[in-house]
């Protein structure tokens, strides 16, 4: 990533990470992992970091959490939380 993005957006994108992970099969992790996105998007894109803003938006939009059901996109979430 060329992008120089603010330690503790870092350490937050980091910690998404491994909350998507848990989020897989618990509908309040996966709401709170989705709180977590928003949240950094609109840091991401105070610090001009666009193109992990750009990335994050796109995870956004793959993101719907829904009571009472497993997310069926978790592993296209997944993956593209990795590449962050």
């Amino acid at each position: 990533m060329n992008e120089l993005i603010p330690q503790d957006i870092r350490e937050d994108l980091e910690k998404a990470a491994v909350l998507h992970q848990r989020a897989t099969s618990d509908y309040e992790k996966c709401v709170e992992f989705n709180k977590l996105m928003t949240e950094l998007l609109g840091r991401l894109e105070d610090a001009g970091c666009n193109k992990t803003s750009d990335r994050v938006m796109g995870i956004l939009l793959d993101c719907n959490p829904k009571p009472g059901s497993q997310c069926d996109k978790a592993t296209r979430i997944g993956e593209k939380v990795k590449k962050l």
